[in-house]
């Protein structure tokens, strides 16, 4: 008999309804729909749930290649949550390309490094678009960290890839200008993000 089956009949033989069972496994009525019309499987925590309310062991419910398969990939997914989150904060520490004397600037003859805002000598439009590119990345990393927190995978890809575009245009910003502590911090921070991202499409392999 499959698990779907199994749940139904538990389920039945308690005369409850999904509504009831999901109140009482604290999860909602649509994943145990999903559950019992064989569209997915528990996760560790709520086979747990279900063998302590039913009082039969896990093994009764699924077989051990099954519960192996669902602890991958739960142990995948975690990985990719890691992964979104350590890419949101990557993306929050592009306010070091604002903040940190990364930016050449002459004064009377010698060469200083400045912080973006105290960079007098470089172009307006250098300048603005710097400001621009930082701060678009420091809003991706910002709503990539919410949507990690909601668990919510709706717009992860789309950010991420917005992510690596911002990353790919603020090395090549001051690569243009020969900026190059701004071009090593910004690379830096592209690096890590890659990483990160090749890690998460791994486990998501």
């Amino acid at each position: 008999m499959e698990f779907h089956e199994k749940l139904q009949q538990l389920r039945k033989s308690r005369g409850l309804t999904q509504e009831e069972l999901a109140q009482a496994l604290y999860v909602s009525r649509t994943a145990v729909s999903k559950w019992e019309s064989g569209r997915g499987y528990p996760s560790i925590d709520s086979l747990r749930e279900l063998s302590v309310f039913f009082s039969i062991t896990i093994d009764e419910l699924l077989s051990g290649d099954r519960l192996l398969s669902i602890a991958r990939q739960e142990n995948n997914a975690n990985i990719r949550g890691i992964c979104d989150l350590l890419m949101g904060a990557a993306d929050l520490l592009a306010l070091s390309l604002i903040v940190l004397p990364l930016y050449a600037n002459p004064v009377e003859g010698y060469v200083y490094a400045a912080p973006l805002h105290a960079c007098t000598s470089a172009a307006p439009l250098f300048r603005l678009l710097c400001w621009l590119l930082s701060s678009a990345l420091i809003v991706t990393g910002i709503l990539k960290l919410w949507l990690v927190y909601r668990k919510s995978e709706r717009f992860l890809n789309a950010l991420t890839v917005l992510s690596m575009v911002l990353g790919i245009l603020a090395v090549l910003l001051p690569a243009l200008s020969r900026e190059a502590y701004a071009v090593t911090a910004a690379f830096a921070l592209l690096m890590i993000k890659g990483m990160l991202m090749l890690r998460s499409a791994k486990a998501g392999g």
